[in-house]
Protein backbone atom coordinates (compact mmCIF):
# COMPACT_ATOMS: atom_id res chain seq x y z
CA UNK A 1 0.00 0.00 0.00
CA UNK A 2 2.91 2.35 0.66
CA UNK A 3 3.90 2.10 -3.02
CA UNK A 4 0.65 3.79 -3.98
CA UNK A 5 1.79 6.90 -2.11
CA UNK A 6 5.03 7.27 -4.10
CA UNK A 7 3.54 9.72 -6.66
CA UNK A 8 2.26 11.90 -3.80
CA UNK A 9 5.68 11.74 -2.10
CA UNK A 10 7.34 12.75 -5.36
CA UNK A 11 5.06 15.78 -5.74
CA UNK A 12 5.60 16.64 -2.08
CA UNK A 13 9.33 16.87 -2.80
CA UNK A 14 8.52 19.05 -5.81
CA UNK A 15 6.37 21.57 -3.93
CA UNK A 16 8.86 22.07 -1.08
CA UNK A 17 11.81 22.50 -3.45
CA UNK A 18 12.62 25.95 -4.82
CA UNK A 19 11.43 27.94 -6.62
CA UNK A 20 8.26 29.14 -4.95
CA UNK A 21 5.72 30.30 -7.52
CA UNK A 22 6.37 33.96 -8.32
CA UNK A 23 2.82 35.16 -7.62
CA UNK A 24 2.73 33.29 -4.32
CA UNK A 25 6.12 34.76 -3.44
CA UNK A 26 4.90 38.29 -4.16
CA UNK A 27 1.78 37.86 -2.02
CA UNK A 28 3.88 36.42 0.80
CA UNK A 29 6.26 39.38 0.58
CA UNK A 30 3.32 41.80 0.85
CA UNK A 31 2.10 39.90 3.91
CA UNK A 32 5.53 40.28 5.53
CA UNK A 33 5.41 44.01 4.86
CA UNK A 34 1.92 44.17 6.40
CA UNK A 35 3.27 42.54 9.55
CA UNK A 36 6.06 45.15 9.52
CA UNK A 37 3.42 47.90 9.56
CA UNK A 38 2.80 48.83 5.93
CA UNK A 39 -0.97 49.12 5.31
CA UNK A 40 -2.56 47.30 2.40
CA UNK A 41 -3.89 49.41 -0.52
CA UNK A 42 -2.33 52.64 0.73
CA UNK A 43 1.36 51.70 0.95
CA UNK A 44 1.00 48.29 -0.71
CA UNK A 45 -0.83 48.51 -4.04
CA UNK A 46 -2.25 45.46 -5.79
CA UNK A 47 -5.44 44.58 -7.65
CA UNK A 48 -6.17 41.42 -5.66
CA UNK A 49 -8.90 41.57 -2.99
CA UNK A 50 -7.52 41.35 0.56
CA UNK A 51 -8.36 37.75 1.42
CA UNK A 52 -5.29 36.21 -0.22
CA UNK A 53 -3.03 38.57 1.77
CA UNK A 54 -4.90 37.85 5.00
CA UNK A 55 -4.42 34.12 4.45
CA UNK A 56 -0.67 34.68 4.07
CA UNK A 57 -0.41 36.66 7.32
CA UNK A 58 0.07 33.60 9.63
CA UNK A 59 3.16 32.58 7.65
CA UNK A 60 4.48 36.15 7.80
CA UNK A 61 3.91 36.25 11.57
CA UNK A 62 5.73 32.94 12.02
CA UNK A 63 8.64 34.26 10.00
CA UNK A 64 8.75 37.41 12.13
CA UNK A 65 8.79 35.60 15.48
CA UNK A 66 10.44 32.21 14.79
CA UNK A 67 13.63 31.01 13.05
CA UNK A 68 11.55 29.94 10.04
CA UNK A 69 11.77 31.94 6.84
CA UNK A 70 8.51 33.16 5.33
CA UNK A 71 8.80 30.60 2.53
CA UNK A 72 9.32 27.75 4.99
CA UNK A 73 6.45 28.92 7.19
CA UNK A 74 4.11 29.28 4.20
CA UNK A 75 4.88 25.79 2.88
CA UNK A 76 4.57 24.21 6.33
CA UNK A 77 1.18 25.82 7.01
CA UNK A 78 -0.17 25.03 3.58
CA UNK A 79 0.93 21.39 3.80
CA UNK A 80 -0.76 21.13 7.21
CA UNK A 81 -3.90 22.59 5.65
CA UNK A 82 -3.77 20.00 2.86
CA UNK A 83 -3.36 17.22 5.40
CA UNK A 84 -6.41 18.51 7.26
CA UNK A 85 -8.41 18.58 4.01
CA UNK A 86 -7.50 14.94 3.34
CA UNK A 87 -8.76 13.97 6.80
CA UNK A 88 -11.96 15.96 6.28
CA UNK A 89 -12.65 14.27 2.94
CA UNK A 90 -12.02 10.81 4.37
CA UNK A 91 -14.39 11.55 7.24
CA UNK A 92 -17.08 12.80 4.86
CA UNK A 93 -16.94 9.93 2.38
CA UNK A 94 -19.94 7.68 2.38
CA UNK A 95 -19.53 3.98 3.26
CA UNK A 96 -16.75 3.03 0.84
CA UNK A 97 -15.78 -0.36 -0.53
CA UNK A 98 -12.17 -1.60 -0.37
CA UNK A 99 -11.20 -0.26 -3.81
CA UNK A 100 -12.58 3.20 -3.09
CA UNK A 101 -10.98 3.32 0.36
CA UNK A 102 -7.57 2.46 -1.11
CA UNK A 103 -8.08 4.92 -3.97
CA UNK A 104 -8.93 7.82 -1.67
CA UNK A 105 -5.98 7.17 0.63
CA UNK A 106 -3.56 7.32 -2.30
CA UNK A 107 -5.28 9.76 -4.65
CA UNK A 108 -6.42 12.50 -2.28
CA UNK A 109 -2.88 13.49 -1.17
CA UNK A 110 -1.67 13.45 -4.77
CA UNK A 111 -4.65 15.52 -5.92
CA UNK A 112 -3.84 18.27 -3.43
CA UNK A 113 -0.14 18.31 -4.39
CA UNK A 114 -0.24 17.88 -8.15
CA UNK A 115 -0.26 21.65 -8.78
CA UNK A 116 3.53 21.38 -8.50
CA UNK A 117 5.06 24.77 -9.32
CA UNK A 118 1.59 26.36 -9.02
CA UNK A 119 1.19 25.09 -5.43
CA UNK A 120 -0.27 27.92 -3.35
CA UNK A 121 -1.75 29.87 -6.25
CA UNK A 122 -5.29 31.12 -5.65
CA UNK A 123 -6.77 28.54 -8.04
CA UNK A 124 -4.98 25.81 -6.15
CA UNK A 125 -6.13 27.14 -2.78
CA UNK A 126 -9.71 27.31 -4.05
CA UNK A 127 -9.67 23.75 -5.37
CA UNK A 128 -8.17 22.40 -2.13
CA UNK A 129 -10.81 24.23 -0.07
CA UNK A 130 -13.56 22.92 -2.39
CA UNK A 131 -12.77 19.23 -1.93
CA UNK A 132 -14.58 18.65 1.40
CA UNK A 133 -17.48 20.73 0.07
CA UNK A 134 -17.86 18.34 -2.89
CA UNK A 135 -17.82 15.30 -0.59
CA UNK A 136 -20.35 16.97 1.68
CA UNK A 137 -22.55 17.78 -1.33
CA UNK A 138 -22.90 14.06 -2.05
CA UNK A 139 -23.94 13.43 1.54
CA UNK A 140 -26.46 16.28 1.30
CA UNK A 141 -28.00 14.78 -1.84
CA UNK A 142 -28.20 11.31 -0.33
CA UNK A 143 -29.65 12.59 2.95
CA UNK A 144 -26.83 11.22 5.10
CA UNK A 145 -26.64 12.64 8.60
CA UNK A 146 -23.61 14.87 9.21
CA UNK A 147 -22.53 16.55 12.44
CA UNK A 148 -23.35 20.27 12.55
CA UNK A 149 -19.82 21.16 13.55
CA UNK A 150 -18.45 19.34 10.51
CA UNK A 151 -20.94 21.09 8.22
CA UNK A 152 -19.99 24.48 9.65
CA UNK A 153 -16.26 23.83 9.23
CA UNK A 154 -16.60 22.65 5.63
CA UNK A 155 -18.86 25.61 4.80
CA UNK A 156 -16.37 28.09 6.25
CA UNK A 157 -13.41 26.58 4.37
CA UNK A 158 -15.32 26.42 1.08
CA UNK A 159 -16.64 29.96 1.37
CA UNK A 160 -13.13 31.27 1.98
CA UNK A 161 -11.76 29.40 -1.04
CA UNK A 162 -14.48 30.61 -3.39
CA UNK A 163 -14.08 34.20 -2.14
CA UNK A 164 -10.48 34.43 -3.36
CA UNK A 165 -11.65 35.54 -6.82
CA UNK A 166 -15.14 36.51 -8.01
CA UNK A 167 -14.76 34.07 -10.93
CA UNK A 168 -14.58 31.16 -8.50
CA UNK A 169 -18.28 31.55 -7.63
CA UNK A 170 -18.97 29.58 -10.83
CA UNK A 171 -17.96 26.43 -8.94
CA UNK A 172 -20.50 26.59 -6.07
CA UNK A 173 -23.16 27.85 -8.50
CA UNK A 174 -22.83 24.71 -10.64
CA UNK A 175 -22.46 22.37 -7.66
CA UNK A 176 -25.55 23.78 -5.97
CA UNK A 177 -27.40 23.45 -9.28
CA UNK A 178 -26.59 19.72 -9.23
CA UNK A 179 -27.78 19.48 -5.61
CA UNK A 180 -31.07 21.21 -6.47
CA UNK A 181 -31.54 19.08 -9.58
CA UNK A 182 -31.08 15.91 -7.51
CA UNK A 183 -33.55 17.19 -4.91
CA UNK A 184 -36.07 18.05 -7.62
CA UNK A 185 -35.85 14.54 -9.05
CA UNK A 186 -36.51 13.11 -5.60
CA UNK A 187 -39.31 15.53 -4.80
CA UNK A 188 -37.27 17.07 -1.97
CA UNK A 189 -36.83 20.60 -3.30
CA UNK A 190 -38.24 22.24 -0.16
CA UNK A 191 -35.71 20.41 2.02
CA UNK A 192 -32.87 21.39 -0.32
CA UNK A 193 -33.89 25.06 -0.17
CA UNK A 194 -33.60 24.91 3.63
CA UNK A 195 -30.07 23.46 3.40
CA UNK A 196 -27.75 25.64 5.54
CA UNK A 197 -24.64 25.18 3.38
CA UNK A 198 -25.39 27.58 0.48
CA UNK A 199 -27.02 30.11 2.81
CA UNK A 200 -24.07 29.90 5.18
CA UNK A 201 -21.62 30.55 2.35
CA UNK A 202 -23.70 33.48 1.13
CA UNK A 203 -23.68 35.05 4.62
CA UNK A 204 -19.91 34.62 4.86
CA UNK A 205 -19.44 36.29 1.46
CA UNK A 206 -21.61 39.22 2.56
CA UNK A 207 -19.53 39.51 5.74
CA UNK A 208 -16.37 39.55 3.60
CA UNK A 209 -17.74 42.34 1.42
CA UNK A 210 -18.56 44.32 4.57
CA UNK A 211 -15.02 43.71 5.84
CA UNK A 212 -13.57 45.10 2.60
CA UNK A 213 -15.76 48.20 2.75
CA UNK A 214 -15.07 48.90 6.43
CA UNK A 215 -11.48 47.71 6.93
CA UNK A 216 -10.04 48.36 3.45
CA UNK A 217 -11.89 51.40 2.08
CA UNK A 218 -8.93 52.24 -0.17
CA UNK A 219 -9.65 49.06 -2.13
CA UNK A 220 -13.09 50.41 -3.02
CA UNK A 221 -11.97 53.99 -3.58
CA UNK A 222 -8.65 53.43 -5.37
CA UNK A 223 -8.10 49.85 -6.51
CA UNK A 224 -11.49 49.02 -8.04
CA UNK A 225 -11.40 52.11 -10.34
CA UNK A 226 -7.82 51.15 -11.27
CA UNK A 227 -8.95 47.63 -12.14
CA UNK A 228 -11.93 48.89 -14.11
CA UNK A 229 -10.07 51.50 -16.15
CA UNK A 230 -6.64 49.91 -16.62
CA UNK A 231 -6.30 46.27 -15.58
CA UNK A 232 -9.35 44.89 -17.39
CA UNK A 233 -8.25 46.48 -20.64
CA UNK A 234 -4.85 44.89 -20.07
CA UNK A 235 -6.39 41.49 -19.40
CA UNK A 236 -5.25 39.48 -22.40
CA UNK A 237 -6.19 38.04 -25.78
CA UNK A 238 -9.63 37.24 -27.16
CA UNK A 239 -11.53 34.18 -25.98
CA UNK A 240 -10.75 32.36 -29.22
CA UNK A 241 -7.02 32.97 -28.90
CA UNK A 242 -7.05 32.09 -25.21
CA UNK A 243 -8.77 28.80 -26.00
CA UNK A 244 -5.94 27.92 -28.36
CA UNK A 245 -3.32 28.12 -25.60
CA UNK A 246 -2.09 24.68 -24.67
CA UNK A 247 -3.33 24.81 -21.07
CA UNK A 248 -6.85 26.05 -21.78
CA UNK A 249 -7.29 23.84 -24.84
CA UNK A 250 -6.28 20.67 -23.00
CA UNK A 251 -8.40 21.62 -19.98
CA UNK A 252 -11.42 22.28 -22.20
CA UNK A 253 -11.07 18.89 -23.91
CA UNK A 254 -10.62 17.21 -20.52
CA UNK A 255 -13.71 18.93 -19.10
CA UNK A 256 -15.86 17.84 -22.04
CA UNK A 257 -14.64 14.27 -21.55
CA UNK A 258 -15.41 14.48 -17.82
CA UNK A 259 -18.95 15.71 -18.48
CA UNK A 260 -19.58 12.87 -20.90
CA UNK A 261 -18.16 10.36 -18.44
CA UNK A 262 -20.18 11.72 -15.51
CA UNK A 263 -23.37 11.72 -17.61
CA UNK A 264 -22.93 8.13 -18.80
CA UNK A 265 -25.31 5.50 -17.48
CA UNK A 266 -22.52 3.56 -15.81
CA UNK A 267 -21.16 6.56 -13.93
CA UNK A 268 -24.64 7.65 -12.84
CA UNK A 269 -25.00 4.32 -11.07
CA UNK A 270 -21.89 5.08 -8.99
CA UNK A 271 -23.33 7.86 -6.87
CA UNK A 272 -23.36 11.63 -7.15
CA UNK A 273 -19.72 12.44 -6.46
CA UNK A 274 -18.58 11.96 -10.10
CA UNK A 275 -21.24 14.41 -11.29
CA UNK A 276 -20.32 16.88 -8.56
CA UNK A 277 -16.65 16.67 -9.51
CA UNK A 278 -17.58 17.24 -13.15
CA UNK A 279 -19.52 20.35 -12.08
CA UNK A 280 -16.47 21.51 -10.13
CA UNK A 281 -14.25 21.01 -13.18
CA UNK A 282 -16.70 22.93 -15.37
CA UNK A 283 -16.80 25.79 -12.87
CA UNK A 284 -13.01 25.84 -12.72
CA UNK A 285 -12.84 25.96 -16.52
CA UNK A 286 -15.37 28.81 -16.63
CA UNK A 287 -13.25 30.79 -14.15
CA UNK A 288 -10.16 30.18 -16.30
CA UNK A 289 -11.92 31.24 -19.51
CA UNK A 290 -13.17 34.48 -17.97
CA UNK A 291 -9.59 35.50 -17.16
CA UNK A 292 -8.49 35.17 -20.83
CA UNK A 293 -4.89 34.32 -20.01
CA UNK A 294 -4.40 30.58 -20.58
CA UNK A 295 -1.82 30.28 -17.82
CA UNK A 296 -1.10 26.91 -16.24
CA UNK A 297 -2.36 27.73 -12.75
CA UNK A 298 -5.75 28.87 -14.06
CA UNK A 299 -6.65 25.28 -14.99
CA UNK A 300 -5.31 23.56 -11.84
CA UNK A 301 -8.88 23.02 -10.48
CA UNK A 302 -9.83 21.20 -13.70
CA UNK A 303 -6.99 18.68 -13.35
CA UNK A 304 -7.59 18.20 -9.64
CA UNK A 305 -11.27 17.41 -10.21
CA UNK A 306 -10.45 15.30 -13.27
CA UNK A 307 -7.96 13.08 -11.48
CA UNK A 308 -10.23 12.51 -8.51
CA UNK A 309 -13.28 11.88 -10.72
CA UNK A 310 -11.52 9.20 -12.78
CA UNK A 311 -10.18 7.51 -9.67
CA UNK A 312 -13.58 7.52 -7.93
CA UNK A 313 -15.32 6.09 -11.00
CA UNK A 314 -12.73 3.32 -11.40
CA UNK A 315 -12.77 2.41 -7.71
CA UNK A 316 -16.55 2.44 -7.29
CA UNK A 317 -16.94 0.38 -10.45
CA UNK A 318 -14.51 -2.21 -9.05
CA UNK A 319 -16.37 -2.32 -5.74
CA UNK A 320 -19.71 -2.66 -7.55
CA UNK A 321 -18.74 -5.29 -10.13
CA UNK A 322 -16.24 -7.48 -8.26
CA UNK A 323 -16.67 -9.75 -5.23
CA UNK A 324 -15.30 -8.12 -2.05
CA UNK A 325 -12.23 -10.37 -1.93
CA UNK A 326 -11.33 -9.66 -5.57
CA UNK A 327 -11.91 -5.93 -5.10
CA UNK A 328 -9.65 -5.97 -2.05
CA UNK A 329 -6.84 -7.67 -4.01
CA UNK A 330 -7.24 -5.30 -6.95
CA UNK A 331 -7.46 -2.13 -4.84
CA UNK A 332 -3.71 -1.37 -4.37
CA UNK A 333 -2.91 -1.96 -8.06
CA UNK A 334 -5.86 0.15 -9.20
CA UNK A 335 -4.91 3.00 -6.87
CA UNK A 336 -1.23 2.82 -7.83
CA UNK A 337 -2.00 2.78 -11.55
CA UNK A 338 -4.39 5.72 -11.33
CA UNK A 339 -1.92 7.80 -9.31
CA UNK A 340 0.95 6.98 -11.67
CA UNK A 341 -1.04 7.98 -14.76
CA UNK A 342 -2.19 11.23 -13.13
CA UNK A 343 1.34 12.07 -11.99
CA UNK A 344 2.76 11.49 -15.48
CA UNK A 345 -0.02 13.59 -16.99
CA UNK A 346 0.79 16.52 -14.69
CA UNK A 347 4.51 16.29 -15.52
CA UNK A 348 3.91 17.15 -19.17
CA UNK A 349 5.17 20.39 -20.65
CA UNK A 350 7.58 22.81 -19.00
CA UNK A 351 6.22 23.10 -15.45
CA UNK A 352 6.83 20.79 -12.46
CA UNK A 353 9.17 19.11 -11.89
CA UNK A 354 11.27 20.68 -14.61
CA UNK A 355 11.34 24.15 -13.02
CA UNK A 356 12.59 22.60 -9.78
CA UNK A 357 15.26 20.52 -11.54
CA UNK A 358 16.62 23.57 -13.39
CA UNK A 359 16.16 26.20 -10.67
CA UNK A 360 19.84 26.82 -9.89
CA UNK A 361 20.63 27.60 -13.53
CA UNK A 362 17.37 29.47 -14.22
CA UNK A 363 17.10 33.26 -14.00
CA UNK A 364 15.46 33.32 -10.56
CA UNK A 365 17.98 30.89 -9.09
CA UNK A 366 20.97 32.81 -10.41
CA UNK A 367 19.48 36.12 -9.26
CA UNK A 368 18.77 34.70 -5.78
CA UNK A 369 22.36 33.50 -5.52
CA UNK A 370 23.67 36.93 -6.59
CA UNK A 371 21.41 38.73 -4.11
CA UNK A 372 22.43 36.36 -1.31
CA UNK A 373 26.10 37.10 -2.01
CA UNK A 374 25.96 40.85 -2.66
CA UNK A 375 22.84 42.19 -0.90
CA UNK A 376 21.54 39.65 1.65
CA UNK A 377 18.61 41.03 3.64
CA UNK A 378 18.96 44.44 2.02
CA UNK A 379 16.26 46.79 0.83
CA UNK A 380 15.65 46.30 -2.88
CA UNK A 381 13.54 48.11 -5.46
CA UNK A 382 12.44 46.09 -8.50
CA UNK A 383 11.33 47.99 -11.61
CA UNK A 384 10.00 45.28 -13.90
CA UNK A 385 6.79 44.59 -15.82
CA UNK A 386 6.95 41.00 -14.55
CA UNK A 387 6.85 39.66 -11.03
CA UNK A 388 9.39 36.98 -12.00
CA UNK A 389 12.38 36.77 -11.43
CA UNK A 390 12.55 39.42 -8.67
CA UNK A 391 10.04 37.22 -6.89
CA UNK A 392 10.91 34.63 -5.64
CA UNK A 393 14.61 35.61 -5.79
CA UNK A 394 14.16 38.36 -3.19
CA UNK A 395 12.23 35.96 -0.93
CA UNK A 396 15.08 33.47 -0.86
CA UNK A 397 17.71 36.19 -0.30
CA UNK A 398 15.72 37.68 2.58
CA UNK A 399 15.43 41.06 0.87
CA UNK A 400 12.85 43.67 1.78
CA UNK A 401 11.20 45.15 -1.33
CA UNK A 402 10.46 48.87 -1.01
CA UNK A 403 8.34 49.56 -4.09
CA UNK A 404 4.66 49.76 -3.17
CA UNK A 405 3.73 47.89 -6.38
CA UNK A 406 4.57 44.27 -7.18
CA UNK A 407 5.50 45.25 -10.74
CA UNK A 408 5.19 48.07 -13.26
CA UNK A 409 2.37 46.39 -15.23
CA UNK A 410 0.47 49.69 -15.16
CA UNK A 411 2.94 51.20 -17.64
CA UNK A 412 2.09 48.47 -20.13
CA UNK A 413 -1.56 49.39 -19.82
CA UNK A 414 -1.17 53.16 -20.19
CA UNK A 415 1.40 52.87 -22.99
CA UNK A 416 -0.45 50.22 -24.97
CA UNK A 417 -0.54 52.83 -27.76
CA UNK A 418 1.90 55.59 -28.64
CA UNK A 419 1.43 59.13 -27.34
CA UNK A 420 -0.57 61.41 -29.60
CA UNK A 421 2.11 64.10 -29.60
CA UNK A 422 4.73 61.66 -30.89
CA UNK A 423 6.87 61.83 -27.75
CA UNK A 424 8.15 58.63 -26.17
CA UNK A 425 6.83 59.59 -22.73
CA UNK A 426 3.89 61.71 -21.67
CA UNK A 427 4.80 64.88 -19.85
CA UNK A 428 3.94 64.63 -16.14
CA UNK A 429 1.27 67.32 -16.43
CA UNK A 430 -0.46 65.33 -19.22
CA UNK A 431 -0.50 62.02 -17.37
CA UNK A 432 -3.79 60.42 -16.37
CA UNK A 433 -4.16 59.86 -12.59
CA UNK A 434 -3.11 56.15 -12.59
CA UNK A 435 0.13 56.85 -14.48
CA UNK A 436 0.91 59.91 -12.37
CA UNK A 437 0.30 57.85 -9.23
CA UNK A 438 2.87 55.25 -10.31
CA UNK A 439 5.30 57.93 -11.54
CA UNK A 440 5.23 59.76 -8.20
CA UNK A 441 5.18 56.59 -6.09
CA UNK A 442 8.37 55.17 -7.60
CA UNK A 443 10.18 58.48 -7.04
CA UNK A 444 8.91 58.77 -3.47
CA UNK A 445 9.82 55.17 -2.61
CA UNK A 446 13.40 55.36 -3.89
CA UNK A 447 13.95 58.73 -2.22
CA UNK A 448 12.46 57.66 1.13
CA UNK A 449 13.89 54.16 1.43
CA UNK A 450 17.20 54.59 -0.43
CA UNK A 451 17.35 50.88 -1.29
CA UNK A 452 20.73 49.19 -1.36
CA UNK A 453 19.96 47.71 -4.77
CA UNK A 454 17.65 48.51 -7.68
CA UNK A 455 16.71 45.79 -10.18
CA UNK A 456 15.59 47.08 -13.57
CA UNK A 457 14.17 44.99 -16.41
CA UNK A 458 15.90 45.82 -19.68
CA UNK A 459 12.68 44.99 -21.57
CA UNK A 460 9.65 46.94 -20.31
CA UNK A 461 7.34 44.83 -22.53
CA UNK A 462 6.13 48.01 -24.21
CA UNK A 463 6.17 48.40 -27.98
CA UNK A 464 8.60 50.86 -29.57
CA UNK A 465 7.20 54.25 -30.57
CA UNK A 466 8.83 56.66 -32.98
CA UNK A 467 11.76 54.28 -33.33
CA UNK A 468 12.49 54.43 -29.59
CA UNK A 469 12.24 51.72 -26.93
CA UNK A 470 10.61 52.32 -23.56
CA UNK A 471 13.47 52.62 -21.07
CA UNK A 472 12.29 52.85 -17.48
CA UNK A 473 15.34 54.69 -16.15
CA UNK A 474 14.96 57.74 -18.44
CA UNK A 475 11.20 57.58 -17.88
CA UNK A 476 11.41 57.87 -14.09
CA UNK A 477 14.47 60.15 -14.17
CA UNK A 478 12.21 62.94 -15.34
CA UNK A 479 10.96 63.11 -11.75
CA UNK A 480 13.26 65.39 -9.70
CA UNK A 481 13.23 63.15 -6.59
CA UNK A 482 14.03 60.04 -8.62
CA UNK A 483 16.78 61.84 -10.56
CA UNK A 484 18.39 63.06 -7.33
CA UNK A 485 18.32 59.58 -5.79
CA UNK A 486 19.51 57.86 -8.99
CA UNK A 487 22.80 59.81 -8.97
CA UNK A 488 24.02 57.39 -6.27
CA UNK A 489 23.47 54.18 -8.25
CA UNK A 490 25.92 52.37 -10.54
CA UNK A 491 25.31 49.27 -12.63
CA UNK A 492 27.17 46.27 -11.25
CA UNK A 493 25.77 43.39 -13.28
CA UNK A 494 23.06 41.86 -15.43
CA UNK A 495 21.34 38.47 -15.35
CA UNK A 496 19.16 37.53 -18.32
CA UNK A 497 17.89 41.05 -18.90
CA UNK A 498 17.66 42.07 -15.24
CA UNK A 499 20.05 44.97 -14.57
CA UNK A 500 21.51 45.38 -11.07
CA UNK A 501 22.28 48.89 -9.79
CA UNK A 502 24.07 49.17 -6.43
CA UNK A 503 23.90 52.29 -4.30
CA UNK A 504 27.28 53.98 -3.88
CA UNK A 505 27.62 55.49 -0.42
Amino acid sequence: MLLTLLPAVFFLAVVVAPPLNQDVAAVLSFAERMVAGEPLYTHLIDVNPPLVFLLALPAAWLAAFTPLSAVQAWLALLLLFCAGIVLLCLRLRRAAGPAEAAMLLALLPLTLLLAGYDFGQREHLMAVAAMPYLFLAERRIEGLRTAWGLIALVTLIAAAGFALKPHFLAVPALVEAVVLWAALRRGQLARALRDPVPWGMALLWLAYLALIALRFPAYVETIIPLVRHEYLGFAGPSLGRALMTVHLFSATVATIALLLLAASRGARALGWLPRLLAAGALGGLAAALVQLKGWSYHVVPVWMCAGLLCGIVAARAADRLLPPRAARRLAPMLAAGTCLVLALLMMRGSEAPWREFTYRDATAGRLAAWLTEHAPGARVMALSPDIYPAYPAMNYAGNRPVLRFMSTWLLQAVYATCSEDGGRFRAPERMEPPERFLFDAVAEDIAEWQPRLVLVARDAHIAWCGGQPFDMIPYFSRHPRFAEAWRHYRQVGEIDGTLMFLRQE
